[in-house]
């Protein structure tokens, strides 16, 4: 969906150059300069955007629901683990960047959806997804939404990457996490409390190729990955007025569960084993998450999460 619309604003500056317009495509390319860091420095959302009715369409079409398991004081920031990925993110974008769910149920918290630098150097697009409470991945970026003293920042970090999308398969409860230890980090550094987030749902709206560890698409995807910046899932879902074959998503609840905050002190240089620590104590909690509401929204009592 993002990449979408990210060809379309590309697209669209294109012809700003190739046209009469060419001199409104060179004051955005000034503008473009002198507001670079912004993706960096908390962006600039906006109430308006984030207001669209079409995100309230968005939501319902699902639906897109998020639980509060816990109480989120205001007076902290807080590091927000959001899994899995899945190919279209949805719970994420659907909870922390439209509607008025998260401000209900956690007043005082203002949440930033962390998503990677590379979407931010697309013209136009950026200043839309900055709107909606999108900012860069980067550590700077991770680092000024958690630097204010007096709380009330909610970093949301989605943990395992584009990478993890390749595993976006309905079913699968498949992780990528056992060597992503940054974020754990970052909360260290910054005394931010960590939050286990678990999207039930996100993984079932599409189907994808497959593409088992160690097959030739698999390898091909990853090394593109790796290339680019971003994964390339060959997934496929419904049509505007049949079920068999399309791109737009199924019609599957999404259920996001907020878990319970685990305190964090400053440690401005955290040893490695301090580190592994909270990285164990982290993988600890949201088993725990997983497990305690997975019987709510149809997983199978057998099934568990796969940490990778």
């Amino acid at each position: 969906f993002l990449s979408l619309v990210a060809e379309f604003c590309c697209g669209f500056f294109v012809i700003l150059i190739l046209g009469n317009f060419w001199f409104l495509a060179v004051l955005y390319l000034l503008w473009l300069y002198l507001d670079w860091e912004t993706p960096c420095m908390g962006g600039r959302r906006s109430q308006w955007v984030r207001s669209w009715t079409v995100w309230k369409y968005f939501r319902e079409y699902f639906p897109i629901h998020l639980i509060k398991t816990s109480d989120l004081n205001p007076n902290h920031n807080y590091l927000l683990g959001f899994h899995p990925h899945g190919v279209l993110v949805a719970g994420a974008f659907g909870n922390f960047c439209t509607g008025p769910s998260f401000k209900n149920l956690f007043p005082g918290l203002t949440p930033y959806l962390h998503i990677m630098p590379i979407w931010f150097g697309c013209p136009f697009f950026r200043e839309y997804i900055m709107s909606a409470g999108m900012v860069s991945a980067s550590k700077e970026s991770v680092s000024y939404v958690l630097n204010n003293e007096g709380g009330g920042h909610a970093s949301v970090i989605v943990i395992g990457g584009a990478e993890e999308s390749l595993n976006a398969h309905p079913g699968s409860l498949t992780l990528n996490i056992l060597k992503r230890k940054g974020f754990i980090k970052m909360a260290l550094k910054h005394g931010a409390h960590l939050v286990p987030v678990f999207s039930f749902g996100e993984n079932e709206l599409f189907k994808q190729v497959a593409n088992p560890k160690g097959s030739w698409l698999r390898n091909v995807q990853e090394k593109m990955q790796k290339i680019m910046g971003f994964a390339l899932p060959l997934f496929h879902a419904r049509g505007v007025f049949q079920y068999s074959f399309g791109l737009i998503p199924y019609r599957q609840p999404i259920h996001t569960v907020v878990g319970s905050p685990i305190p964090v002190k400053k440690n401005l240089n955290p040893t490695t084993e301090e580190i592994e620590q909270l990285h164990a104590l982290y993988l600890q909690k949201l088993r725990k998450l997983f497990e305690e509401h997975k019987r709510n929204y149809g997983i199978p009592e057998h099934k568990s999460l796969i940490f990778e």
